[in-house]
């Protein structure tokens, strides 16, 4: 089932998302619709905050990637295996280690802000610790748009978003979108509550 993603303006995505303490059937029901979600929006990733959910899972789907011609490098549980078999990756109560000194500076975006894009600063590799709807624990390690897509989700768990990652300068480039998108935002919640 769809749910409605979460857009900029909305305190939701400012908030620290909690532990998941249960692996039940209603987590595998909320992953499934997430995961619905993100594909209705054509979207590589989306996290529980971005749907009104303040719990710390995500969802990711690098098969989704607009340039397929770059490789996908990663393992997972030490091993490396097809992307069909990884993907899609639900992560819950992910925990993330940046490794090596190496960053990348790429744009991105993000289904909260639609139409906006910037530059941000990410690691270019990562180590990714969480669980799985069942509550098995696994380790992927992956790198470039990846380990980008991973770093920007699992933000949105501790209320941040890649906004708030830009210096002043870039904020000032995209500031009349923001202020577009809040507003649209704020007049779209008004107009629910009739």
């Amino acid at each position: 089932m769809e749910m409605r993603i979460v857009k900029f303006g909305e305190g939701v995505l400012k908030e620290r998302s909690k532990e998941v303490e249960s692996f039940d059937e209603s987590l595998k029901k909320l992953s499934s619709d997430m995961l619905d979600s993100m594909y209705a929006a054509n979207g590589l990733g989306l996290a529980g905050p971005q749907v009104g959910v303040l719990k710390r899972i995500f969802v990711i789907d690098m098969r989704r990637r607009s340039d397929d011609s770059v490789p996908c490098v990663f393992s997972l549980d030490g091993k490396s295996i097809p992307l069909d078999l990884a993907m899609p990756l639900v992560a819950v109560n992910p925990k993330i280690e940046l490794l090596g000194d190496y960053v990348e500076i790429t744009e991105e975006g993000c289904l909260s802000f639609p139409g906006i894009y910037a530059e941000v600063e990410r690691a270019e590799k990562v180590r990714l610790n969480y669980f799985d709807t069942d509550g098995v624990p696994h380790e992927l390690v992956c790198e470039g748009l990846f380990a980008r897509c991973v770093q920007h989700e699992n933000d949105h768990l501790d209320g941040i978003s890649f906004v708030d990652r830009l210096s002043s300068a870039q904020l000032f480039k995209i500031a009349p979108k923001l202020k577009r998108l809040k507003r649209q935002t704020r007049d779209f919640l008004k107009s629910q509550k009739h």
